[in-house]
């Protein structure tokens, strides 16, 4: 909330630097809006207390913070600028940027308590925290384009006092470090998340591996063998009477039956096991209009500071093309229309996380490339021209993928 007057005593006061020093113990009373009573005036505590002033006038004091603000403005300014200048770019912003600090919070308390379930016996799951990541990457994007908006503001607006105001308001609710230590926290949950994969995954393999042992037992010990020779007894048997005819048919029919389920289970137990290990990625070949190919400077490991194609790994329930259009939306800001599939790449080793198979699709570009930035796994988004391909150390196989696009000679 903004406490405004429109109203000054005295009423017809020149603010010149004279009377600045004259009144401004009284000016300072006005402080008490968002520092309490001032009762222990002195001339030090007052400098001090107005050297983050954020105007640019004798007339005015600008006093912005975490949860309170001051702004005074003689009245002629007042009537001048206050409506036409001051909501705009001093008294919406602040509100803004709180707003975007109190988010930036929750999002990394929300962090901590999902770091804390995955450690303790009460974890919910991986499906549960998979869901809770992405609802919490979907915030972190949204508030990633508020940013956006204003760092733009920064580098093109040449308003001086509108830029200090910004730049104020971003160091105050001290933006920067809380969205480091969220990217770092979110690095850090990737990693709690690879070791449930893997953990999982030991834990599938292992009762697997109990059936198929309990199979290979049964073949070891020649069980199955037996019932197979049962079955030709059962089939070579004399004919008696109906009821032994009926009773042996039956036998056979229960015995061959269980034969194939068992040859069933066995067959698709070695299968899940090879798939079990697969995770699906995509990935994105993207060539401007000019020739040059956009890559990304990785974030995490592995393959950290190393270049890449831009992509990720497809979310349950997901098609790969709309995993590779979110990939490189949140990578590098940019939206994308597929042309065409370039390959599907699953070579063992091509991943250092394990079986990855990435399906790999040639992109052009959708809109401004101006929009182009980095993202949630990205340090860094580059145009490189094709003639400098060669020379870079690019991550994976993506060296691979951009010789069989034929933009690396």
């Amino acid at each position: 909330m903004f406490v405004t007057s429109n109203k000054s005593e005295p009423k017809d006061i020149v603010w010149n630097p004279y009377n600045i020093e004259k009144y401004k113990k009284e000016i300072a009373n006005w402080t008490e809006i968002y520092s309490g009573q001032w009762e222990d005036y002195s001339e030090t505590l007052f400098n001090k207390r107005i050297e983050n002033n954020l105007s640019n006038r004798l007339s005015e004091l600008h006093f912005l913070r975490r949860n309170s603000g001051f702004i005074y403005m003689a009245e002629e300014n007042y009537e001048k600028f206050f409506e036409s200048y001051m909501k705009e770019y001093v008294i919406f912003p602040t509100p803004k940027l709180r707003a975007v600090f109190f988010a930036l919070r929750s999002i990394n308390e929300s962090l901590d308590l999902l770091f804390l379930k995955t450690q303790t016996k009460a974890f919910q799951g991986v499906k549960i925290i998979e869901q809770k990541i992405r609802n919490l990457r979907l915030l972190r994007g949204m508030i990633q384009t508020t940013l956006s908006v204003i760092y733009n503001e920064l580098d093109y607006n040449r308003r001086q006092h509108y830029s200090s105001v910004l730049k104020h308001l971003l160091a105050e609710f001290e933006i920067g470090n809380i969205v480091e230590r969220i990217n770092q926290k979110f690095s850090s949950i990737y990693d709690v998340m690879q070791d449930l994969y893997h953990r999982k995954n030991d834990e599938n393999q292992e009762r697997t591996e109990s059936g198929l042992n309990l199979l290979n037992l049964l073949f070891g010990a020649g069980i199955l063998a037996d019932l197979a020779g049962v079955i030709v007894i059962s089939l070579n048997l004399q004919k008696g009477n109906l009821f032994t005819s009926i009773l042996n048919g039956s036998i056979a029919i229960v015995i061959i039956g269980i034969l194939i389920a068992t040859i069933g289970y066995y067959l698709n137990n070695r299968i899940q096991m090879k798939k079990a290990d697969i995770r699906k990625a995509v990935d994105a070949v993207i060539e401007d209009n000019a020739g040059n190919v956009i890559l990304i400077k990785r974030k995490y490991p592995p393959f950290q500071d190393y270049y890449a194609l831009p992509g990720g790994f497809i979310e349950k329930g997901e098609s790969a093309i709309r995993a590779l259009v979110r990939e490189v939306k949140e990578e590098t800001n940019l939206d994308v229309k597929i042309l065409h599939k370039i390959g599907l790449y699953t070579e063992e080793g091509r991943d250092p996380r394990g079986s990855v198979h990435s399906t790999v699709y040639k992109c052009s570009i959708i809109g401004d490339i101006t929009k182009m930035r980095s993202g949630d796994d990205s340090k860094n988004v580059l145009l490189i021209p094709k003639n400098q391909l060669k020379d870079i150390e690019l991550a994976f196989d993506h060296k691979k993928i951009l010789e069989d696009a034929n933009l690396l000679n």
